[in-house]
């Protein structure tokens, strides 16, 4: 699965130029440096190392579930504590949030090279969801911080533009270095990046601290991270041991937690989620489509390695180059599209956005057999990549119209909770479409993936045309 920046991106770098700290100066290019190498270990991870989930399940050995978790433990820690991550930075200096992330990513990157089996890879990775969650808020926090009012726009445009340089380039070089080296090689390549970055910042920012911050919101944190590892782990296993005692039990304590979580939010001081929020039809509707559109996109991309690794036999670089057009369209396309929203409105947009998507998966499955690149994949991709780059950029704005604009900050928090959450329980469902990491298993359930993705697409584009005008 190649990583796309989350749909409010822009609303987080939005919020960050609008940062008053008593820190706040003209800017120091050593700062900018760390925190874009900083960031970046997060988005080269997120992208690369999905890529050689095959690769690493058939070297470690274990089964399809196995494989699940080295995708779904990072995803677990990132969906769920990235909001308590921008608090604590807030609270506790971002220098300080950072700098702790960045080096806590390299020891779980270590941990990730180095293990001997998938329960230990598994449990690094976790480690790694973990530093993320409180790296990449607490990186452009700090940028905000450590820049005037004059230099913040472009030292944040150059974070943006960078992290998504990262993004595109993560499945070729993760795809290259597993060929020429090892998939260990992956994880290795974050350790001098992570030195690089905790020096420059340790030398060239200054510590700062949100002037509005409160206790940040743990027993939340604690409950989300329960309630949906539970659940998760419920849907990883159920396809394997049936809808037996265990896994119905796991389940029903999840949703307990989750609820939880829910009368915890309502009742908290510093809520890391205000339910208030979505009391808007509006705001509610673009999560609803952000679940269903980045569901569709996160379950499809972690299952496509797979068929072209193991059913079409390509080698593991190629597998990486076969993904380029949808970093280059979401690139591309994302800033015409936010212009054009803003001419025509968003709901149109998000319904294009979203039956492009739909589109482009249907024509993967339906070209499932065909192994040629040029006419098996290429087409499909173009098409999901063209449905992304219009949709993206329109539900940013449509979701931060939908709230008055002193809460952008948490609108565009939540939507990018949302959207990782998304992904997270769709890599858990893809085992009951796979029975199994067989090439046959896998060609079949990669054409019921592909369809069940290009169906939850076109709903959320539906979802969108029907409640983006809403006020």
């Amino acid at each position: 699965m190649v990583h796309l920046h989350d749909p409010c991106a822009r609303g987080a770098i939005r919020a960050a130029r609008g940062i008053v700290a008593e820190a706040a100066t003209g800017g120091d290019w050593r700062v900018l440096a760390g925190t874009v190498l900083g960031s970046s270990l997060a988005f080269i991870d997120s992208s690369a190392v999905n890529l050689t989930v095959p690769v690493i399940q058939q070297k470690l050995g274990g089964d399809f579930a196995a494989a699940q978790w080295i995708v779904n433990a990072y995803a677990l820690m990132l969906g769920a504590l990235v909001l308590a991550g921008g608090a604590a930075a807030d609270r506790y200096g971002r220098k300080r949030v950072f700098l702790v992330g960045v080096a806590l990513f390299a020891v779980a990157s270590a941990g990730c090279g180095l293990s001997p089996n998938l329960p230990v890879l598994i449990a690094a990775r976790a480690l790694q969801g973990m530093a993320a969650a409180v790296l990449t808020p607490a990186s452009l926090a700090l940028l905000g911080a450590s820049f005037d009012e004059k230099g913040r726009g472009q030292a944040v445009g150059i974070w943006a533009g960078a992290s998504g340089l990262m993004s595109a380039i993560g499945p070729v070089l993760g795809g290259w270095l597993v060929q020429a080296v090892s998939w260990r090689a992956v994880f290795a390549i974050n350790l001098p990046l992570a030195a690089l970055a905790v020096w420059l910042v340790a030398v060239g920012a200054k510590e700062s601290r949100g002037s509005r911050s409160g206790a940040v919101d743990w027993p939340g944190a604690l409950a989300a991270t329960g309630g949906l590892g539970l659940i998760t782990w419920a849907l990883t296993d159920a396809p394997k041991r049936g809808p037996d005692a265990v896994i119905l039990g796991a389940a029903a304590l999840g949703v307990v937690l989750l609820a939880g979580f829910l009368w915890i939010e309502a009742h908290a001081e510093n809520p890391m989620m205000p339910l208030g929020l979505f009391k808007s039809v509006k705001f509610a509707g673009l999560n609803g489509l952000t679940l269903l559109l980045y569901a569709a996109f996160g379950g499809a991309l972690f299952i496509l390695p797979f068929q072209l690794i193991r059913v079409h036999h390509y080698p593991t670089g190629a597998a990486g180059a076969a993904l380029l057009p949808l970093s280059v369209g979401l690139a591309v396309l994302s800033p015409v599209s936010g212009r054009l929203a803003e001419r025509i409105g968003a709901r149109v947009m998000l319904l294009v956005g979203g039956l492009l998507v739909a589109a482009g998966f249907g024509l993967l499955g339906w070209r499932a057999a065909d192994a040629v690149y040029w006419t098996g994949v290429f087409p499909g991709l173009t098409l999901v990549a063209l449905g992304m780059g219009t949709a993206v950029a329109p539900l940013t704005n449509a979701v931060l119209g939908a709230v008055p604009p002193a809460r952008e900050g948490a609108a565009s928090g939540i939507n990018n909770a949302v959207a990782r959450v998304a992904g997270l329980l769709a890599v858990a469902l893809a085992g009951f479409v796979l029975g199994g990491t067989d090439p046959q298993s896998i060609a079949g359930g990669y054409v019921a993936a592909m369809l069940a993705a290009a169906v939850g697409a076109a709903a959320a584009g539906a979802i969108g045309f029907l409640t983006a005008g809403r006020t």
